[in-house]
């Protein structure tokens, strides 16, 4: 277990595209929720990054349909490619919405009933994941877009599963085909590096890069009204207070040749970024 928590006088350090990539130190879990996968190449690579992977109920739909897609055709015929995702860990949930078909492709994976109608699937496959692999990262690939209260119910699930103020339990993080999102820890200063051009990365990730992130960056007070600081962005503010009703930053920029921002909080707020986009194919 790799510890993220530094003394109180240091800035907590964020390094989101190592943690995209698995690099030591920031491996993860990735659970899969029931949204559709609509960056397609960025979920083959954290597919291929991740240490473990739990499919919430659902999600496991999402996962075959992706798996029927043609391979590459570079000739390769390894069982990956032509069974892709087979290796799925586990399925959790009431399994109301896992399908026969989905069900058969991941025969050989864990498939656990939790009929508990009080936690949703998205909370019983992040309890998996913090049962099997305590203080692991989470990423979570979902999606804010569609119904405004599943979406809603996601950015919930992130302020739920993240109150340890110095992220005890592991950091956890939102992804879906438009921006990566988690949340930053009142009483704080925060370093994210949104740039790493001299990282190294492997010739088989196709969508993670060490610039992966384009301009647009909100820091939105969820739980409660905020006063921030920050700086690195082209709108930066100073002891700026913020909250829902009266003044929020959203759809900043990321300066050109800005590679860490930073954002001090007095409370808990939800930073995030936006993905290049790039077409699905």
């Amino acid at each position: 277990m790799v510890s993220h928590s530094p003394p109180s006088s240091e800035a907590v350090e964020w390094y989101p595209i190592r943690q995209l990539l698995g690099y030591p130190g920031h491996e993860f879990a990735l659970i899969t929720l029931n949204q559709p996968i609509r960056d397609h190449d960025l979920f083959r690579d954290l597919w291929s990054s991740a240490k473990t992977t739990i499919a919430a109920d659902g999600g496991a739909n999402e996962i075959y349909e992706l798996s029927k897609e043609a391979p590459p055709e570079d000739g390769d015929s390894s069982p990956e490619l032509c069974e892709p995702f087979k290796g799925l860990g586990a399925i959790i949930g009431d399994l109301d919405s896992l399908t026969d078909a989905a069900r058969s492709y991941f025969s050989r994976s864990r498939i656990i009933r939790d009929p508990d109608q009080y936690s949703t699937d998205f909370a019983k496959a992040v309890g998996l994941a913090r049962r099997e692999s305590p203080g692991r990262d989470i990423v979570c690939m979902g999606g804010l877009g569609g119904r405004v209260d599943q979406g809603l119910s996601q950015v919930h699930h992130l302020y739920l599963f993240q109150k340890s103020p110095t992220y005890a339990d592991g950091r956890m993080y939102l992804v879906s085909g438009d921006s990566l999102s988690f949340v930053l820890k009142g009483g704080k200063r925060h370093r994210i590096r949104v740039r790493e051009p001299s990282l190294e990365i492997g010739a088989s990730f196709r969508r993670v890069s060490g610039d992966p992130f384009a301009k647009y960056v909100g820091i939105i007070p969820v739980g409660e009204p905020a006063v921030v600081s920050t700086q690195g962005l082209e709108w930066d503010v100073q002891d700026w207070s913020t909250a829902f009703g009266k003044r929020m930053s959203t759809s900043n920029h990321v300066l050109p040749d800005t590679q860490v921002v930073e954002v001090q909080t007095d409370k808990d707020v939800l930073f995030t970024i936006a993905l290049k986009q790039v077409s699905n194919t």
